[in-house]
């Protein structure tokens, strides 16, 4: 929704079950969070939901509210709301907006650091996007790379170094590439040089990887899973040949994968191994699908009895549990869920 033009239910309600010990146990699980946006009676609904230890709860009531990405230490959360960046606790109190203006703000990330949030901004929505940083407390907004059009940022895991995706037009849509740069601005530096598309990069323990392709949308689209080092070098193929694979995450050891291909969620160690089917995904799906902090699982909204479920996905086992039973998260006309799902981390 364009900004500033939605008049917003900014009330929180009262959340239970969420608050995260000191001490919580890796084997317990964090809460996962996502948005969700429905028309109901003709009235958008909506917001930021939690699901944790069986219970799912309303975190937020704007139907605005998207992109959550927790911070490493598991107790802040950052999200979208009509177009500005905030902030709040897992149990949905401690609110703060940490931007504010006409641009159109998105997919904030937290740090590894935790100090500070690296988040896109454009003039107006479909425009070119730069990367801007800004403290997770609020003030302190910096330009990061605001030359040209750049999108899907991602930390090192000792967050001294993003990669991103720049476009750049021409011929045939134009082309993406992937560049790093230091979270100060500096030492920008471009990482690939081929006629297709490279897109959707993450850190792992041996560099970055990524897919490549066409990521434009319609039927001439396709991708394949790549890696190579964090300063370009030894590209390798990952994941190629029949059925386009697009990468979703990355494990926080950095050893495994977790991608998509023919509507399905496939899992890889990312040496000399083969990739194994986990479950089967709704048609066009859009949701993501993310690592516990532990590793051992993923969340992913799954197909199941012609509706869509959040459940927990054992990698070794492919075994599924419902994080939320009973729950219809498709109820209302032209619910959305997502397209950012994460998984809390925990200390």
């Amino acid at each position: 929704m364009f900004k500033k033009t939605l008049i917003s239910l900014f009330s929180l309600i009262a959340v239970f079950a969420l608050a995260i010990p000191a001490a919580a146990s890796a084997g317990g699980g964090g809460a996962v969070l996502f948005s969700k946006t429905s028309t109901v009676d003709g009235k958008a609904k909506g917001g930021l939901y939690a699901v944790k230890d069986g219970n799912l709860n309303q975190l937020t009531e704007d139907p605005t509210d998207t992109e959550p990405n927790f911070s490493p230490d598991g107790r802040t959360v950052a999200f979208v709301r009509g177009g500005d960046v905030y902030s709040i606790r897992p149990d949905g109190s401690g609110q703060r907006q940490l931007t504010n203006g006409p641009e159109v703000d998105s997919l904030p990330k937290i740090a590894p650091n935790g100090r500070y949030v690296v988040f896109e901004r454009r003039g107006a929505l479909g425009g070119p996007s730069s990367l801007y940083s800004v403290r997770v407390t609020g003030g302190g907004e910096h330009g990061i790379v605001t030359s040209g059009d750049n999108h899907d940022a991602a930390f090192s895991p000792d967050g001294r170094t993003i990669v991103f995706v720049r476009s750049t037009p021409g011929a045939n849509g134009g082309n993406d590439d992937l560049y790093s740069v230091r979270p100060s601005g500096s030492e920008q530096r471009r990482l690939t040089h081929t006629a297709v598309d490279e897109f959707a990069p993450r850190f792992f323990a041996g560099g970055i990887v990524y897919s490549r392709g066409e990521s434009a949308e319609g039927p001439a689209a396709y991708a394949d899973i790549y890696t190579m080092r964090a300063n370009g070098a030894k590209v390798k193929p990952q994941v190629r040949g029949v059925g386009s694979a697009y990468v979703e995450d990355v494990s926080p050891d950095g050893k495994t994968l977790i991608f998509r291909r023919d509507q399905g969620l496939w899992a890889k160690p990312l040496a000399n191994a083969k990739a194994r089917k986990l479950t089967q995904l709704p048609d066009n799906s859009t949701t993501t699908s993310v690592f516990s902090s532990d590793g051992k699982r993923v969340a992913a909204f799954v197909a199941a009895e012609d509706k869509q479920q959040l459940v927990s996905i054992n990698v070794k086992t492919g075994a599924a549990t419902n994080l939320a039973e009973g729950y219809d998260y498709e109820e209302g006309e032209g619910t959305v869920l997502g397209p950012v799902i994460d998984w809390q981390p925990l200390s």
